[in-house]
């Protein structure tokens, strides 16, 4: 796992933490926690389809005699 996916994991995990640590009068600010989790945790899928993808080679960038 990149540093990019546990970074988005961690922001994820504490944004839903907030969510369920707030009290209940304070509504909106419980919207923003679970919009904020669900965008990390989209960035987080797309990072981890990212890492896959792209790897370092470094046979392919020696030079053959």
């Amino acid at each position: 796992m990149s540093k990019a996916a546990l970074s988005f994991l961690v922001l994820t995990l504490m944004a839903l933490a907030v969510d369920q640590l707030l009290d209940a009068s304070l509504e909106p600010l419980g919207l923003i926690a679970k919009i904020s989790a669900g965008v990390f945790a989209m960035l987080f899928l797309m990072s981890l389809i990212v890492g896959r993808r792209i790897k370092f080679d470094p046979v392919l960038r020696q030079a053959k005699p």
